[in-house]
C-alpha cells in the first residue's frame, strides 16, 4: 500500500471555474490529466504526494472537461498549469518524482542556481526532435545560447530512436528531451533549468 496522500486536490469542471478559483490566489496550479493513462496516473499521484498544506493545487480530467486544454493551447496531457495571480506563467509537461513537485509549491525551483566557480560537469542531453516541429527549434536554439552541449536525435528519420523514445516516455510528441535520464516532455523551460542549473 502507497502512503496516502495527506492533502486533496480540487477537481474542476469547467474553464470559468478554474478562472475563477485562480484569480484570487497568488500563486495556483491546475493538472490537465487523462484519468486512466498511466502517465497522467502518475502526474497526479506525484502531485498529490509532492503537496504542502496551504498549495492551491486544482485538476481537470480532458475526458470530461473539454474547454479548458484549448484555451491554453495545450496538445498533450498530463500538464501542470502554474498561475500567478490569475495569469498562466508556465506550464510543466509530463509526470515527475512528488520531490519535484514539492520543490516547485515551495518555489525552491525558481531559485535554484549553480556555483558558478565550480563548472560542474554537464549532464548528458538528447533531444528527440522533427525538422517540422517550431518547439524543437526553439529548444535546440535555447541549449545554444545558454551553452549546453546536446545531441540531436531527427525521429522521422530514425525509426528505431522514435520506438524507444515513445517506450521509455508513453508520449509521441516532440521535442522530448533526456537530461541525465530524465525525460522532458516539450519546451518546459522551467524543468529544463532545473535539471541542468540554469537561471
Amino acid at each position: 500500500m502507497g502512503r496516502k496522500p495527506k492533502f486533496m486536490i480540487t477537481e474542476i469542471q469547467s474553464y470559468s471555474e478554474l478562472i475563477q478559483a485562480v484569480e484570487k490566489l497568488p500563486k495556483a496550479y491546475c493538472l490537465l490529466y487523462k484519468k486512466g493513462s498511466e502517465i497522467s496516473d502518475c502526474a497526479y499521484k506525484s502531485i498529490a504526494e509532492g503537496m504542502l498544506e496551504k498549495t492551491p493545487v486544482f485538476a481537470a480530467d480532458v475526458n470530461t472537461v473539454r474547454d479548458i486544454h484549448p484555451q491554453f493551447q495545450i496538445q498533450s496531457v498530463p500538464t501542470l498549469l502554474i498561475f500567478d495571480k490569475g495569469q498562466l506563467v508556465n506550464i510543466n509537461q509530463g509526470c515527475s518524482q512528488s520531490l519535484y513537485y514539492r520543490s516547485l509549491f515551495n518555489e525552491q525551483i525558481y531559485t535554484a542556481k549553480g556555483d558558478e566557480d565550480k563548472s560542474p560537469k554537464q549532464k548528458s542531453v538528447t533531444v528527440y526532435s522533427t525538422p517540422t516541429c517550431t518547439y524543437c527549434t526553439q529548444i535546440k536554439k535555447y541549449f545554444d545560447e545558454k551553452g549546453v552541449k546536446y545531441r540531436d536525435i531527427d525521429v522521422s528519420k530514425d525509426q528505431k530512436a522514435a520506438e524507444a523514445m515513445v517506450k521509455r516516455s508513453g508520449q509521441q510528441g516532440v521535442p522530448q528531451t533526456d537530461i541525465g535520464g530524465t525525460v522532458v516532455i516539450g519546451f518546459d523551460r522551467l524543468k529544463i533549468n532545473q535539471l541542468l542549473g540554469l537561471s
